[in-house]
């Protein structure tokens, strides 16, 4: 809610009585729902894996060769804590194979 003077006024808004159990349907939905977000974090976690699993790769190639700059190096680091966040996210939707065969 805002003011005459545009400032912003924070108000309380308490139910006058509590809110029912939800439907059996709207369980399902929720459900629903949940799961369709969880297949987007998971498609999300396979993405960024694999792009940082193969600029990884490329950068070791670098190493190999004695062409590693300290900026690269910085970003082979980075690279594997972005697989490493992406394994957790898949470990915890149980979906860890779609990545154990990437390098």
């Amino acid at each position: 809610m805002t003011h005459s003077t545009g400032a912003l006024v924070r108000t309380e808004i308490t139910p006058a009585r509590s809110t029912a159990p939800l439907s059996p349907a709207a369980v399902s939905a929720m459900a629903s729902l949940e799961a369709r977000l969880a297949g987007r974090a998971v498609v999300r976690a396979v993405a960024v894996y694999e792009t940082a699993a193969l600029h990884r790769a490329n950068l070791a190639e670098l190493a190999a060769a004695g062409e590693l700059s300290d900026l690269d190096a910085d970003g082979f680091d980075i690279a594997a804590d972005l697989m490493a966040g992406s394994r957790a996210t898949l470990a915890a939707a149980g979906m860890l194979h779609l990545v154990e065969a990437v390098v």
